[in-house]
C-alpha cells in the first residue's frame, strides 16, 4: 500500500480501498490481454462492462475507433451544470514481455508497458466512486482514449468530435512514474513531456565498387558527417536555457552482404524533442540547411523530411495549481512535487490541452528508494496495483473540486479553475 498519507483519511480513497481487489483484477485481466492502439476492442468493451455495473448515466462507444466516453451527473438539478473531463489511455506496446506472474500478456509481441493497464483502472475505479457518491455539481466526463502510444489518439477522438460532444472547461490525466515512490504525486505549472517530432534524411550520391571509391559519390560517407554535423545543432544554435534533443537513432544503407558494393544511397531516421516553437522551428530549419550543405559538399543530395507528431504537453497554470492543491489534500503538501522536472519523452494528452485547460500529473508508484522497480517501455515492467486506490481518488477529487456542491450541501471544496 502507499505511504501513511492524508490519503487514508480520504473519504474517496477510503471508499475506492474497500473494492481495491476488483480493480486489481481489473487491471491484471486487462494486462493479460493487451492491445495496440486502434485495436482496443477487447479492452473498450471490458471498460463498458464494468461501466455498466458502476451505474454511470451515458455511455458513448467508438469515439475515435475504440474509444469510450461515460457521463456521471451530480446531485440533483446542479447535475446539469458544468463539465470536467478525465482522461485515462488504453493501449498497449509492441514490447514481447519478459515477466513470469500468471497474469502476463498472452499476446506474443505485445504488453502493457507503459501501465495503460493501470491508467484504466484508476479511471474505473474513479467512475463507480462518481457513481455512487455524486458529491460533486455537473458533470464528469470520463474518457478513455485509445492509440496514444504513436497513434495520436487524442487527436483522434477530438476529430471525431470529442470537445464538441462532450464541451468540458477543464481535462485532466495522470500517468504513473517509477523514479517516485508510492503515495506520492508530481505536476508542474508548465511543459511536463516535451514535443515528439520526427525526422528522415534521404541521403542520394552515385553507387559503385568499393575498390574503386573514387568513381563514387558515397552516401555512407555523407550519412556519417551529417551524424557528426547534426550533433552540433543544439549545442551551438539552441539557448543554454532552452531544452532540446536531436537524435538520429537509425540508419539504413547498402547490403550487409555486399562488402564491396558502394551504395546509391542512405536514409538516416531519428527524433526531434523540444518544449517551445520557436526552438522546435529553429531545429527544423537547421537541420534542412546542415544536412543539405554537408550532403552538397561531397556531391551528393539529402532531402529532411520533419514530421510534427505530438505537441509538447503544456500544463496550464491555473489547473496546475488546483490539481498540486487537490493532490495535497490527499497526501499531503511534503508528498506533492509541485516543480517536478519535465521529460523529453512525449504525451499525446498534448492535443487536449491545447484545446482545454488542464493539467497532466504524475503519480507515484517506485519502490521506497524512489528508484523504481522497473522503468517505462521495458520487457519485465508491470503496473503497481498498490497504487490504484489513490489513482482513483485523485481522479475523483478533482471533479468534486472542480464542481463542488453547494456549501448548503456539505461540500465546501478547493478553489477550483475557472
Amino acid at each position: 500500500m502507499p505511504e501513511p498519507t492524508l490519503a487514508l483519511q480520504s473519504r474517496a480513497f477510503a471508499h475506492i480501498a474497500a473494492f481495491h481487489p476488483e480493480l486489481t483484477a481489473l487491471r491484471r485481466d486487462l494486462h493479460a490481454h493487451p492491445e495496440l492502439g486502434f485495436e482496443e476492442v477487447y479492452t473498450a468493451k471490458r471498460v463498458v462492462e464494468a461501466l455498466k455495473v458502476c451505474g454511470v448515466d451515458e455511455i458513448h462507444e467508438g469515439i475515435g475507433k475504440t474509444g469510450v466516453v461515460a457521463l456521471i451527473r451530480g446531485r440533483g438539478a446542479a447535475g446539469a451544470g458544468a463539465m470536467v473531463g478525465l482522461r485515462a489511455d488504453m493501449d498497449a506496446l509492441p514490447i514481447t514481455e519478459h515477466n513470469e506472474f500468471a497474469w502476463r500478456s498472452a499476446a506474443h509481441g505485445c504488453m502493457h508497458g507503459c501501465g495503460h493497464d493501470g491508467h484504466t483502472a484508476m479511471l474505473v475505479g474513479a467512475a463507480r466512486y462518481l457513481s455512487e457518491t455524486r458529491n460533486f455539481a455537473g458533470t464528469a466526463v470520463l474518457i478513455f482514449q485509445p492509440g496514444e502510444e504513436g497513434y495520436a489518439g487524442a487527436k483522434a477522438m477530438m476529430q471525431d468530435g470529442l470537445f464538441e460532444r462532450f464541451p468540458v472547461r477543464s481535462v485532466f490525466a495522470m500517468h504513473n512514474w517509477p523514479a517516485m515512490r508510492p503515495g506520492t504525486i508530481g505536476i508542474n505549472a508548465g511543459p511536463m513531456m516535451a514535443a515528439a517530432d520526427r525526422v528522415s534524411i534521404e541521403i542520394t550520391g552515385r553507387g559503385g565498387h568499393g575498390a574503386h571509391a573514387y568513381q563514387t559519390v558515397d552516401p555512407v560517407l555523407v550519412a556519417a558527417h551529417i551524424i557528426t554535423a547534426v550533433q552540433s545543432i543544439v549545442s551551438r544554435n539552441v539557448k543554454a536555457v532552452d531544452s532540446a534533443v536531436i537524435s538520429l537513432c537509425a540508419m539504413q544503407a547498402g547490403d550487409l552482404g555486399a562488402m564491396s558494393v558502394v551504395p546509391g544511397s542512405a536514409t538516416l531516421v531519428g527524433t526531434v524533442r523540444t518544449f517551445s516553437p520557436v526552438v522546435q522551428d529553429l531545429l527544423e530549419r537547421r537541420l534542412h540547411e546542415l544536412c543539405t550543405s554537408v550532403a552538397q559538399a561531397f556531391g551528393a543530395t539529402a532531402v529532411v523530411t520533419f514530421e510534427r507528431m505530438y505537441p509538447a504537453t503544456i500544463n496550464t497554470a491555473v489547473e496546475a495549481q488546483f490539481a498540486g492543491n487537490v493532490a495535497s489534500s490527499l497526501v499531503g503538501e511534503d508528498n506533492v512535487v509541485r516543480h517536478l522536472e519535465p521529460s523529453m519523452g512525449a504525451e499525446d494528452f498534448s492535443f487536449m490541452l491545447q484545446a482545454k485547460p488542464g493539467a497532466y500529473l504524475r503519480l507515484g508508484q517506485g519502490d521506497a528508494s524512489g528508484k523504481g522497480t522497473c522503468g517505462l517501455h521495458n520487457s519485465r515492467y508491470d503496473f503497481n496495483d498498490d497504487v490504484l486506490p489513490l489513482g482513483a481518488a485523485l481522479h475523483a477529487r478533482l471533479v468534486e473540486h472542480a464542481l463542488p456542491l453547494p456549501v448548503a450541501q456539505g461540500q465546501t471544496g478547493l478553489d477550483h479553475p475557472r
